[in-house]
Formats: structure tokens, C-alpha cells, sequence
């Protein structure tokens, strides 16, 4: 019996030796305890930097001012628009044929205002309505115009272009009618059209420029905001000796990157709340930002707010770790931002040409520049959906290998004290 037993004992045993084996095997792994400290680590300093930043008054308030300065933008034109200018009072004195009448009416609307008639005793009487500004143009028993004041840029009493139109529209009228033309001739020469006017580049909306305009001073100082946050973040931390401190815990990869992680969180909050206020708000209003390609520009800028802070956050965060004091960072800062100056420079002066360029075409393809340049594109309608995703992946590609070369001048350079640490000093010693 034991000659039995034995066996069948070996063989269960054996079975369940190869049955818990399979089971390690089949069963999903755990997590590595050196990728879940990593996670750890990141996730905690980026809490501590989102924390810190949304609690400060500097980011509550330079909020609420982005807020105000979007909502300005997007009112006062509205206003603008929907301000109509009151009627302007036409002075008739003596006879006004019905044809002169509609012709007066029409050149009113072709450059839009709107006219009220009233009749005068005398000529006399007229002169005295306009200097009380009581009326604004007085006419003249169809053969002359009479204003207040000389037509100057500054006159606001009187329309040049509607004394203008009147001067030039009654004129032909009556000339048409000194020539005792035929009904059907008079309706040919007023149907008269002007030649159409063409022209090579596409044409451009006023809306979609403002929308333009906006995104990229957006992206400015939002860019320049939050890196200069992380350049004054890691210097203070290195200058007070608080990084030794944290370094004990965390490794430098993991607090660079979790620095990183919690500012650009914090920035695409606030970015995120403003684009969708000022979207509302337009909406609320009835304003031009919502039609269009405009919402699409909106998009853009948020996308490109997100591309450029990650490339510029990793390059100004190895800048802090090589300074120890604040005019150190000073004399950083303008080197770093050359780059976001010039494009920033070169997107506003596209949005006010009108047209995009060679040159900026060519800026919205390098990512030091793209996220002011391709923006701008994208509100002139002249950027494919296939070039903004090559210049996206350019962007990515490149930041990938800015953030590794950040990484290894932090690493190295963030315990180093008693004085600036240069570049060539930092990677002189890897190459040892």
C-alpha cells in the first residue's frame, strides 16, 4: 500500500509545484516596487508644486487680471459694432425732385448711416440750423451742399464720406437729368457696376485676427510666467539648501520631473479657464469669437501653450539648477527668452500685415517659435491639418531630447554651490 501511496504523494506534489509555477507565469505581473516609487515620488512633488502655486496671490491675481483683459477684448468691440451713430439731419430748402431724394437716400446707405429730412423756410434759416447743429448738411434747392465746418479728420459734427457721396451722387443725377436722357438709358447708367477688385493673397476676417492676436499674448505671458517660475523655484531650492534636503527622499530625474509636471498642470488650468471663459462669454455676448475658424484658433493656442511650456520648462529648469543667486537668474533669463521674444514679436507683426509670410512659415516649424507661429497660421487658414501635425511632432521629437539633456545638467549640477556653474564645466565632467 505505501508502494502506492508513495507515488501518488510524489505526483500531487508535483502537480502542485507545476500548477503554482503556471500560475506565476499566466498571472499579470506587479508593478516593480523601483516604477512605483518613481510614481510615487513624481506625483507627490507635483502636488506640492500645484499646491503652492494655486494657493500663492501672484497666480490668483494674475488670473483675475487675464480674465478682465479677455473680457475687454471681447466686449469693447461688440459695443463698438452695436453702437449705431444717430441719424444725420439732411436741411432741405426749396424743391427736392423724388429722384434726387432717393439718390440722396442711397448714397446714405452705401456708406452706412442713416438720414432724417427736414424742411427749412430759407437759406437763411438753414445756416443758422447748422451752426446750432440742429441740422448737418443742408441742400440747396438741388444745386449745392452747405456744412458747418471745413471737412477735416478730426470732424465729427459731419460724415466726409457721406458729403462726399452726396456731392458726387446728386451731381450725376442732375447732370443725367440735364442731358434729357431716356428712362431706360438713366436706369442703365445708375445700374452701372464698379469693375471687380481682386487680389493674389486670401483674404483675412477681423474676428479671426482679434482671436489671433489674443492667443499669442496669451501664450507669451503664460509662457513667460510659469518658466520663469520654475528658473526662481529651482534656484531658491538649491540657494536655501532645501534641494539637499529633498534629494534624500527623491531622486533629481523624479523632482525635476515632478516640478515640471506640477507647474504645467497649474498652466493648463488656468489656460483651460480662460480660453473657456472667454468662449462664454463671446457666446453671451454675440460676438464674433465663436464663428468662424476663430474656436479653432482657441483650440490651437491651448495645444500650442501646452507644446511650448514643454519645451521651454525642461531648458529653464536646468537654467536655475546652474544658479545660486537672483542676479544670476537675471542674467539667464534674457538669454533664454530671446527665443519667445522673437517669436512673439514676428506673430504679432504677421497678425497686423495681414498676410503670412515665408519667414513665419518657416518659424512655425522650429519649436523655439512654432507656438507663436503656427497659432497665427491656423487664424489665416493658411496651415494643413497634416503640417500642424509634422510641426507638432517636430515639437515632441525635439523636447524629448531637450528634456534629457535638462535632466543630465540638473542631475549635475544642482548639489554644485559656491558660484554659477557653466555648461561646459558640467559636461566636461561626463566626458572624463
Amino acid at each position: 500500500m505505501k508502494f502506492v501511496l508513495i507515488p501518488v504523494l510524489v505526483v500531487v506534489a508535483a502537480l502542485r509545484i507545476w500548477t503554482r509555477r503556471r500560475r506565476r507565469q499566466t498571472s499579470p505581473r506587479s508593478p516593480r516596487p523601483w516604477l512605483t516609487s518613481i510614481k510615487s515620488a513624481v506625483g507627490l512633488v507635483a502636488v506640492r508644486e500645484m499646491r503652492e502655486r494655486l494657493r500663492g496671490r501672484i497666480f490668483k491675481v494674475g488670473t483675475v487680471f487675464i480674465l478682465v483683459v479677455v473680457a475687454a477684448a471681447i466686449i469693447i468691440p461688440v459695443l463698438h459694432n452695436n453702437s449705431r451713430q444717430p441719424p444725420q439731419k439732411i436741411g432741405v430748402v426749396g424743391n427736392l425732385p423724388v429722384s434726387f431724394r432717393t439718390t440722396v437716400e442711397s448714397s446714405a446707405k452705401g456708406v452706412g448711416d442713416t438720414l432724417q429730412f427736414v424742411a427749412e423756410p430759407s437759406v437763411k434759416h438753414a445756416k443758422v440750423d447748422l451752426r446750432s447743429g440742429r441740422i448737418d448738411i443742408a441742400i440747396i434747392n438741388g444745386l449745392q451742399l452747405v456744412i458747418g465746418h471745413p471737412l477735416s479728420a478730426t470732424n465729427s459734427s459731419v460724415d466726409a464720406q457721406l458729403v462726399l457721396a452726396l456731392a458726387k451722387n446728386v451731381g450725376f443725377a442732375r447732370a443725367v437729368q440735364a442731358a434729357h436722357l431716356s428712362t431706360s438709358q438713366s436706369e442703365t447708367l445708375a445700374a452701372a457696376k464698379a469693375l471687380p477688385v481682386t487680389s493674389i493673397e486670401s483674404g483675412r476676417k477681423r474676428a479671426v485676427d482679434s482671436t489671433s492676436l489674443i492667443g499669442v499674448i496669451l501664450i507669451f505671458v503664460m509662457l513667460s510666467q510659469y518658466n520663469t517660475w520654475i528658473l526662481i523655484g529651482v534656484m531658491e531650492e538649491k540657494s536655501s539648501r532645501v534641494i539637499e534636503v529633498l534629494l534624500s527622499a527623491v531622486r533629481p530625474i523624479q523632482l525635476l520631473t515632478g516640478k515640471v509636471m506640477g507647474i504645467g498642470l497649474v498652466a493648463l488650468a488656468q489656460a483651460s479657464l480662460i480660453v473657456a471663459f472667454a468662449l462664454a462669454l463671446s457666446r453671451a455676448v454675440g460676438s464674433n469669437l465663436t464663428h468662424g475658424t476663430a474656436p479653432l484658433v482657441l483650440v490651437s493656442t491651448l495645444v500650442w501653450l501646452v507644446l511650448g511650456y514643454a519645451f521651454y520648462s525642461w531648458v529653464y529648469a536646468a537654467a536655475g539648477s546652474m544658479a545660486e543667486r537672483q542676479d544670476q537668474v537675471q542674467s539667464l533669463a534674457l538669454p533664454l527668452s530671446l527665443p519667445m521674444i522673437f517669436g512673439y514679436v514676428m506673430a504679432l507683426t504677421q497678425v497686423s500685415s495681414g498676410y503670412p509670410t515665408t519667414l513665419l512659415k518657416i518659424l512655425a516649424y522650429l519649436p523655439p517659435t512654432a507656438p507663436f507661429a503656427m497659432p497665427v497660421l491656423v487664424g489665416f487658414g493658411a496651415a494643413t491639418w497634416w503640417e500642424f501635425l509634422s510641426s507638432v511632432l517636430i515639437s515632441v521629437a525635439c523636447t524629448v531630447g531637450v528634456a534629457r539633456v535638462a535632466a543630465t545638467v540638473y542631475r549635475r549640477s544642482i548639489l554644485r554651490t559656491g558660484g554659477r556653474v557653466r555648461v561646459r564645466e558640467v559636461f566636461s565632467d561626463a566626458w572624463r
